[in-house]
């Protein structure tokens, strides 16, 4: 899931002092959390949850790319010690507080199960930010109450162990803009191609393709493409007209996404169907970031929905574990009631420890970085 820092405005890459709010993107994180959300209580086979955690990869992407690539245009160079902290209180201080109130929940749910060698090694590979390699290894067996679903904050944090060095290396070879994307899409094309080998020739299985850092890799760099070029927030020149965006490339968009989620071959939804959504989310983002007051688009940028995507991390964090708590409390309530409820029970949770724990954290990390940017 994206854990970037809600409400970030960035400057051009003209260095120029003034700062442009992005629009669109906190509505796109309340959409991609709704459609998580609703997957998880019950509706999976109705709503694509995982194609909300491919928004949440793409978008993530998308913005940590551009203010790093702003950065980069303001200094010519990227602090990294700075960019490894802002991420570190950023993420670690909701996530372990959630995580250690989830295996909280786990046993209060079921005190005769104890504490197994099985549940600790699930909470050291919580902790350790590798349990999309546990869940493939072992599975999601002695996990903390809803706490399987941290697999997509693991490969988010593998990812950008290492992109900014090969950003950065990108940028300091001296190659434009143009062909620096080319090198992340050929990236994308090794991953689909890898994906393809671990289906077709070594019998992989949905969950070894779905969690696996090196096979999913390439949803977070087709947004990281976006924003080296043809960014829609840093360049101006030569974008396609606003009558094409809406009228072709949104809509042919919106078709691919539909067909990668209609077409059901187990095959093709391991392999092709991450990079067709990838490529489908580029007139989109466009779209939604440069025709924001667009009827389309308009409800993404309602006050509410971009104060849900403020706490989308938090949100993401604390719901499953709510799901899974009220469902085994409760086993007589209906889905409709379960649902409500855990949805009422998520949002408090979630704005106490954003008021509680984030804002906070947030604090901390403009006092201990050099950096008075709203980043990561």
């Amino acid at each position: 899931m994206d854990v970037a820092e809600p409400k970030i405005s960035v400057e051009s890459n003209t260095l120029r002092p003034a700062k442009f709010y992005i629009p669109s993107l906190d509505g796109f994180r309340t959409v991609a959390f709704l459609l998580v959300f609703v997957s998880h209580a019950g509706l999976g086979h109705l709503i694509p949850g995982g194609f909300g955690v491919t928004i949440f990869f793409f978008l993530s992407g998308y913005l940590i790319t551009t203010l790093l690539r702003r950065e980069y245009a303001r200094s010519e160079s990227i602090d990294f010690k700075n960019f490894y902290m802002r991420r570190i209180l950023r993420i670690w201080p909701p996530f372990y507080l959630v995580l250690i109130l989830a295996a909280v929940a786990s046993y209060l749910a079921n005190p005769e199960a104890g504490i197994t060698f099985q549940s600790i090694g699930a909470f050291l590979a919580q902790s350790l930010h590798i349990a999309n390699y546990y869940i493939i290894g072992f599975g999601s067996q002695g996990m903390p109450l809803g706490s399987n679903v941290y697999w997509s904050l693991a490969v988010e944090e593998h990812f950008y162990l290492i992109f900014p060095l090969l950003y950065v290396l990108l940028l300091k070879s001296g190659i434009k803009a143009r062909k620096q994307a080319w090198v992340l899409w050929g990236i994308c094309f090794l991953v689909l191609i890898w994906r393809c080998i671990l289906v077709f020739s070594m019998g992989a299985d949905s969950d070894r393709i779905a969690y696996g850092t090196d096979t999913r890799l390439d949803s977070i760099l087709f947004g990281c493409a976006l924003a080296v070029s043809g960014n829609p927030m840093l360049d101006k020149q030569n974008q396609v007209s606003e009558r094409s965006l809406k009228y072709f490339l949104f809509p042919l968009g919106i078709t691919l996404i539909l067909c990668s989620l209609l077409y059901r071959s187990e095959s093709f939804r391991d392999t092709l169907r991450y990079s067709i959504q990838g490529i489908a989310l580029y007139p989109v983002f466009i779209a939604a970031i440069r025709c924001p007051d667009w009827w389309v688009f308009r409800a993404l940028n309602w006050g509410w929905v971009r104060f849900l995507g403020i706490l989308t991390y938090s949100l993401y964090l604390v719901h499953f574990t709510v799901i899974e708590s009220i469902s085994l409390s409760f086993p007589q309530l209906g889905l409709l009631t379960i649902g409500v409820l855990s949805l009422l029970i998520t949002l408090i949770l979630s704005y106490a420890i954003y008021q509680l724990v984030e804002l906070p954290a947030n604090q901390l990390k403009r006092k201990v970085t050099s950096s008075g940017l709203r980043q990561h």
